[in-house]
Order: structure tokens, then sequence, then C-alpha cells
């Protein structure tokens, strides 16, 4: 019994277009980097919206979403590859997996673990194609009844809350930032009233920008509104309690679930 159906010529195609794309994007974005001294969050916050943006594209270029699940779910892999061999710096450093089990046998700092003290960097990229793989697996019968008839814009609401949302309130936040704060019981997220601020607004115009170009029927011209309202607080309140890379999951994962759950 095979998991997967055989893959029709057109997903072939999408596959190899989503792998080159991709690496293309990588190269190009680390070869600036490197030639004209880009700040480093700069060049992964381009790699982050790219891949946030064309996870988005997704829904509409593959036939089969079991290859969508495929191809997001090596990113997991790739992502996790490249990290521990250091070969992209625009895509951070350091590997770091039984949180718990090594800071309790070793007495290391965690802290001193998940993040580079010079370069901020975490298993985010890990995180977010965990997150996109999840959503797309959960929230995939589009691809059965149709585009726009299923609750992908669930799955995406989440996805550009993280991607624009994260992605401003990290630029805004290192630019402009000059009021921190640091949530009780959120050691190690310390963020920016601006940053936050960023965030809320960002997510408040993109996830109506998004569901407007899918189009779902199912939803209102209410819900459209609320539903955003609704991704942009939940988003931002997640953001500012998640340390270590970690609102990679929990803000997209939280957002569509809380949308879920609220019967969007």
């Amino acid at each position: 019994m095979s998991f997967l159906p055989s893959p029709t010529w057109g997903t072939l195609t999408s596959l190899a277009l989503s792998y080159i794309l991709t690496l293309c994007v990588v190269l190009i974005v680390e070869i600036f980097s490197r030639s004209f001294n880009i700040p480093l969050f700069i060049s992964r916050k381009i790699i982050h919206v790219f891949a946030g943006t064309y996870m988005f594209g997704l829904l509409y270029i593959f036939e089969q979403w079991e290859y969508v699940i495929l191809l997001t779910g090596s990113f997991v892999l790739l992502n996790f590859i490249f990290i521990r061999l250091k070969l992209f710096k625009s895509m951070g450093k350091n590997l770091i997996l039984i949180f718990v089990v090594v800071e309790d046998f070793t007495g290391t700092n965690i802290n001193d673990l998940l993040i580079d003290p010079q370069e901020g960097a975490t298993l985010g990229t890990v995180y977010f194609a965990f997150s996109v793989t999840f959503l797309l697996w959960w929230f995939h019968e589009g691809w059965k009844k149709g585009f726009p008839r299923g609750r992908e814009y669930i799955a995406v609401a989440g996805m550009v809350a993280m991607t624009y949302g994260d992605a401003m309130a990290s630029v805004i936040g290192k630019t402009y930032g000059r009021n921190g704060y640091q949530l009780i019981g959120a050691e190690g997220s310390r963020r920016t009233y601006e940053g936050s601020l960023a965030f809320f607004i960002v997510t408040l115009v993109m996830v109506p920008f998004f569901w407007w170009l899918m189009s779902p029927p199912e939803l209102t011209t209410t819900e459209y509104f609320t539903g955003a309202l609704i991704s942009a607080s939940v988003g931002t309140a997640l953001e500012s309690l998640s340390p270590w890379g970690t609102d990679n999951l929990t803000v997209p994962l939280g957002v569509s679930l809380s949308l879920a759950i609220l019967g969007y």
C-alpha cells in the first residue's frame, strides 16, 4: 500500500520548480548578504518572507496535496541539516533538539545553547517548516473540493501572521524599537512595543488581503475583519510570549487553531 499517489507530470514539475527556486533565492540572498554586509536579521527575514509567500502559492501550483506535504516536510529536514552544517548564515546556527534533557543532565544554560549570543540565531526555520507542513496537512480539503472550496484559508491566516507580522515586527523592533518589555514567565522573549504594534497592524491588514485573494465562499465580509482581528490579537500575544524562535510554532499554529475553534 502506497501512502503517495502516483505523481502527475504537473506535480513533478511543481516539485522541481519549488526546490530550484528555493535554492536560488537562498543562494542569492546569501551572496548579497556577504557581499554588501547586509545585516543578518534582514537577510533572514527576506528568506522568511519568500518562504511564507511561496507556501501560499503551493495551494495553486500543486495538483496533489500529498506532494505539498512531502515538499514542506522535506524542508524541515533540509533546514535542520543546513543549520547543523552552518551552510547558510542567513538561515541561522546552533542545533539543540532535546531542550529539557540537555539542561537537566549537563547543567548548561539553555539560553546559551539555543541562541547565538552575537546573532540571535535559532531553529526558527525548522519550526516554521514544520508548522506549515502540519497546517497544510490538516486543512487540505481544498485540493479535493476545488479551490477556494476548502478551509485552507485558516492555514493561510496562521502562515500570513508568521510571515509578514513577524518579519515586520523584527525589522521595526530592531530598527526603531526604544521601549522594550518582557512578559512574566516569558524568559528569553524580550520584545519592543514598537515591534509588537507592527506585528498587530501588519497581520490585521495582510490576513484579509490574502483571504480576498482566495475569496473563500464560507466567509462573510464581517468575518474577514473579525478573523483578521482575532489573528492579529492571538498572533501578537503568542509572539511576545514565545522564546528562542518558538514563535515559528506558536504563532501559525495558535492563530489557525483559534480560528478553527471559533468556527471560521
